[in-house]
């Protein structure tokens, strides 16, 4: 009777086994199904957020600017849901190319050395690469540039090929309002970057009435956003970059951002 009693114990607790083990298994399909939608709708954008205005990160802690509103519209006319996400600007490709985010939404300029690695969609607005200087250097002109002028850049942009070219020293920065800092503290001979963002960033920086812009654009550029190589999502947002330009909602983006000033038509 003792062992009758026994065994019917034991698989009462295999039993309750067996309903717990299921159970923890439909929760856990449950969960992953609702995981699997949830990111079924989201979007996910990269950007630096520390190139302001373009994107940039609030006292509030949100990410803000040109190219996040970009993104939101972009999201919205998918139907999905924007994630902005930042990350350092160095390794923002590679960041893309293991799938951390479906897109590079960050003022990127389209090189034929990126163009190896990610696809660009069409530009949505168009800049330059300008010289900056302090008001009291001895840089006038880019004729003044020589081997002996230190510049500072941002890493992992396409300006650190302009300060080669002119033959001067490179020196590197996580940001523009740093380069600007260092120019500003008389650190560094001058700084280049894209020209809006640099006179957006004199007219609110600390000692920013101190500089000036020197010279002409030394380039133009296409900023266009970054997809995986062969990626179907290139095409969709080009033909949403193309209805925005139509109806005028790109223009509108640059010119709440940019003072009234339309920078997505060449």
């Amino acid at each position: 009777m003792g062992k009758r009693k026994l065994r019917m114990e034991e698989n009462m607790k295999m039993k309750q086994l067996v309903l717990t083990v299921s159970l923890i298994a439909v929760i856990a399909v449950g969960a992953f199904a609702a995981g699997q939608e949830e990111s079924g709708n989201v979007i996910k954008f990269a950007g630096s957020g520390g190139y302001p205005p373009f994107n940039f990160i609030t006292d509030d802690g949100d990410v803000d600017g040109f190219d996040v509103d970009v993104a939101r519209e972009i999201a919205d006319r998918l139907g999905l849901e924007l994630e902005y996400v930042t990350t350092a600007w160095d390794g923002i490709i590679e960041g893309l190319r293991a799938g951390r985010y479906d897109g590079i939404l960050g003022s990127m300029a389209i090189t034929e050395e990126r163009l190896k690695v990610v696809d660009f969609s069409q530009p949505y607005y168009y800049s330059g690469a300008q010289v900056i200087t302090r008001k009291d250097s001895q840089i006038s002109s880019l004729s003044d540039i020589g081997p002996d002028t230190v510049i500072g850049v941002v890493t992992g942009t396409t300006f650190v090929n302009d300060v080669e070219g002119m033959g001067a020293k490179v020196r590197l920065y996580e940001d523009d309002n740093q380069t600007l800092m260092e120019l500003i503290n008389g650190r560094i001979d001058a700084v280049i970057s894209d020209r809006v963002v640099a006179v957006n960033a004199m007219s609110k920086i600390k000692g920013g009435e101190q500089l000036e812009l020197t010279g002409e654009l030394l380039r133009k550029e296409q900023c266009a956003i970054a997809f995986q190589k062969d990626d179907s999502l290139g095409a969709e947002v080009n033909e949403v970059l193309a209805a925005m330009r139509e109806d005028g909602t790109l223009s509108g983006i640059s010119e709440k951002w940019f003072d009234g000033i339309d920078i997505t038509h060449p």
